[in-house]
């Protein structure tokens, strides 16, 4: 398998796992969502240690080490991207495998289980469409400060979802235009759909502008823009006379 291959198949099972797991076992809320993270961290490091035994990994449920520092291809996964959204059986939830080559998103997969579908950055449609009346992703509980106030501005709607995974996706799929965060995130909760959407052609950045480098020693990568290209300057510029208000 190329690597893209093995990212999308890598995700695929895993979300066939945790499906399975909440379809089938009596556990619920956080017993249920601690259970199907360790159970897709489990199977898909023992796989990538199979199939890319050279190759780095980062993981947000594996124990940090300075090992994948040295590699120049590192494997960034999120067993489960929105465990919450999982464990209360709602369909905004995703699996997250990329491949990070010398600190670009290169590579990824975003399997959407509960919609039996993932998107890939190697099998790729038309870019999506940009509606007229802007339409923005933002945490069901925690809309950032800037999102809100660049949505008002631009006069978008804003669309409540789960996980970082199915916000990033709804505007892949054209279901959203924005997706604006500055709540906090770390490398896994975007290296995948950030190669998926640059590979159909949208936009990604922090939100200063500058680009968003993974494999690094800190993790914590708190802010992102994905969004057409055609509005990425204009959102850019409105995020920066917010914060320097």
């Amino acid at each position: 398998m190329t690597d893209a291959e093995l990212a999308a198949k890598l995700a695929e099972d895993a979300g066939a796992l945790l499906l399975e797991l909440r379809n089938s076992s009596d556990l619920t809320g956080k017993n249920l969502g601690d259970a199907g993270d360790h159970k897709a961290n489990t199977m898909l490091i023992a796989a990538l240690r199979e199939h890319r035994p050279d190759d780095g990994i980062l993981s947000e449920e594996s124990q940090e080490t300075n090992a994948r520092l040295s590699k120049n291809r590192v494997w960034i996964i999120d067993p489960v991207d929105g465990t919450r959204e999982y464990s209360e059986g709602r369909s905004d939830w995703a699996v997250h495998v990329a491949l990070a080559i010398d600190g670009k998103a290169a590579i990824g997969a975003v399997a959407l289980p509960s919609l039996n579908m993932t998107l890939r950055s190697d099998v790729t449609t038309a870019s999506p469409t940009r509606s007229d009346k802007l339409r923005m992703v933002v945490s069901r509980s925690r809309p950032a400060k800037e999102a809100v106030a660049v949505a008002e501005i631009l006069d978008a709607e804003l669309i409540p979802m789960g996980s970082a995974g199915a916000k990033a996706m709804a505007v892949v799929r054209g279901e959203a235009d924005i997706y604006l965060h500055s709540g906090g995130q770390y490398e896994w909760d975007n290296c995948a759909p950030v190669a998926v959407a640059q590979a159909y052609g949208l936009h990604c950045s922090r939100i200063d502008g500058e680009p968003l480098t993974y494999n690094q020693s800190d993790t914590y990568l708190p802010d992102l823009l994905i969004c057409h290209k055609e509005d990425a300057s204009h959102i850019l510029d409105l995020v920066n006379g917010i914060n320097d208000q």
